[in-house]
């Protein structure tokens, strides 16, 4: 098992050099000059030029290229043109935010779409299956700005249950901060959730007419425990892998979400450093989300091994 992580692990390491090769001729290809955004608009040839020397500008670009990513490696990603903070600081502040985004909108997904799909593939060509479907394609050609505009409209200006927008931090009001992150948690949960609802029930339907099912109901156990102990539990396989995966999507796709609801998160704080060409920290943000993304990837692959025993021995 350690040696199937670590050849995983290894396999990861060129991907990774890979992106930081893109990640890094972005800003190349960015338009603008970040030499003049550092130096505002009180500036003469000599301020540029020592800003060019100081960044290393002047460098080759394979030169500038080998010492960002040698610093980026030790953990410095730069300094943010329009705060004057490290990089690494700014993300510490907002990563917590859209991790706690990306469980809430998780477990919404969760709590929907894996007993949608069994109930789906339990009740199979019935009108539960059929409403399910409708309801799993709604899910998905929705846009969530659409679905979060109007429920900042029904729910929070209409009926004022929930805050239309902002950020409580969990450290300061636990309840107040679950209630900002709900509607933006639900936003997201359910694309997420019609994702999961029809590779459940696709993963239960194969699942269900195996021989080891059919001995089960023969032998007179009750149904719910056919389907939830034998059904359920070999087809959690595939939708436990799906699950470390969409976990993935969801950090790095929260960004029109946090734009609607103004949560101070990952997704915002990229869209301010486009506009803002502040090109260190789109570098870093862009860097670290491709880095997790391929962690929750291997992640998904030894659960995979973990929870399948037959691929444990090859």
């Amino acid at each position: 098992m350690l040696r199937y992580i670590l050849r995983r692990a290894l396999i990861a390491i060129p991907t990774i050099l890979l992106i930081s090769v893109f990640v890094f001729s972005l800003q190349k290809l960015l338009p603008g000059d970040p030499v003049l955004a550092m130096a505002g608009e009180e500036r003469d040839a000599a301020t540029l030029e020592f800003l060019r020397e100081k960044y290393h500008l002047n460098d080759p670009i394979p030169v500038q290229y080998f010492n960002w990513i040698g610093n980026a490696v030790q953990g410095d990603l730069g300094m943010s043109l329009r705060t004057r903070q490290p990089v690494t600081e700014l993300m510490a502040e907002k990563l917590p935010v859209t991790i706690q985004l990306a469980v809430m909108a998780m477990i919404f997904a969760l709590l929907i779409g894996i007993p949608a799909g069994i109930l789906s593939a339990v009740k199979k060509g019935t009108v539960t299956d059929y409403v399910a479907n409708v309801v799993a394609l709604s899910g998905l050609s929705i846009p969530n700005f659409w679905l979060g505009i109007m429920l900042i409209l029904l729910v929070s200006v209409k009926w004022q249950w929930l805050p239309a927008s902002g950020y409580v931090p969990l450290s300061e009001d636990f309840a107040q901060s679950v209630k900002t992150m709900l509607m933006p948690a639900f936003v997201l949960g359910t694309a997420l959730a019609a994702t999961l609802m029809r590779h459940t029930r696709s993963a239960m339907l194969g699942v269900l007419s195996a021989d080891y099912v059919r001995t089960a109901r023969a032998k007179g156990l009750a149904e719910r425990r056919v389907v939830l102990k034998h059904a359920f539990r070999n087809a959690l396989t595939p939708i436990v892998t799906l699950t470390a995966l969409l976990f993935g999507e969801l950090v790095a796709g929260a960004v029109l979400t946090e734009q609607i609801f103004t949560i101070p998160g990952f997704g915002k704080l990229v869209v301010d450093a486009v506009f803002n060409r502040d090109y260190a920290v789109v570098q870093g943000i862009v860097l670290v989300t491709a880095i997790g993304f391929i962690a929750m990837n291997l992640l998904a692959d030894v659960l995979y091994v973990v929870l399948n025993p037959r691929l444990r021995g090859q």
